[in-house]
């Protein structure tokens, strides 16, 4: 399986093997091609994703506001807040992510909370460059 991957992903690093394979459990691997929109800005996120291998774009509106690379993630905020998504991520080369729907991110965000330590710190890094995008 990609419980190994998993390890080398910093959002997962403190995980034990046990907890590793509950995640690997939880989710699926997806192979993506280039230019495909992940998430949406403006609609309903359902699924959470940790990039593996490849990179994105993060766009609001026709503006690329970051690049993501392996280790990162985004989609948790629409998850969490049960909101719609605040940017486009978009596969800028082939890509390999891994997926989780909202009920399996919830249900691992509950019991584990290293990981849901860090899903609060980014969530509030990302809100509070959301609001200085907004400001400037």
């Amino acid at each position: 399986m990609f419980e190994a991957k998993l390890k080398d992903v910093p959002f997962f690093s403190k995980l034990s093997k046990r907890e590793l394979a509950t995640v690997a459990q939880q989710a699926d691997e997806v192979d993506v091609g280039v230019g495909r929109a992940l998430a949406v800005e403006g609609e309903f996120g359902r699924e959470f994703f940790v990039i593996l291998d490849g990179t994105a774009e993060v766009l609001r509106g026709d503006t690329v506001i970051a690049e993501l690379g392996p280790g990162e993630f985004f989609g948790e905020m629409a998850l969490l807040d049960e909101d719609r998504r605040t940017a486009t991520v978009k596969s800028i080369s082939p890509m390999k992510v891994l997926v989780m729907t909202r009920q399996s991110f919830r249900d691992i965000d509950r019991a584990m909370p290293e990981i849901n330590a860090a899903v609060l710190e980014a969530i509030n890094q990302r809100r509070a460059a959301l609001q200085a995008a907004n400001a400037g």
